[in-house]
């Protein structure tokens, strides 16, 4: 035999699910911006990075030796890198 569920106590649990599902959906909306605000955080600060020619007073005649934005090692000089220099 079913007994049945006073309405009272159906309504109840109805409104309780409602709050939850709203709160739930409050959550997914917060953890999205929070991820987007995070991932627009990051993109600024690796693009914040300004490689430019670097030249400071050494040994090797004022120029350092630095890596620029492509990967590329270059010793200051105009145009050269080191990857081109053959070693004899």
């Amino acid at each position: 035999m079913e007994k049945d569920v006073p309405y009272i106590v159906f309504e109840s649990t109805i409104a309780r699910f409602e709050r939850t599902v709203r709160r739930l959906i409050i959550v997914l909306l917060v953890v999205i911006a929070m991820l987007f605000i995070s991932n627009a955080l990051w993109v600024y600060e690796w693009t914040a990075y300004d490689y430019k020619d670097v030249t400071i007073d050494s040994q090797d005649g004022g120029n350092a030796n630095y890596i620029g934005a492509n990967g590329n090692i270059s010793n200051g000089e105009s145009g050269s890198k080191n990857s081109d220099k053959k070693k004899e």
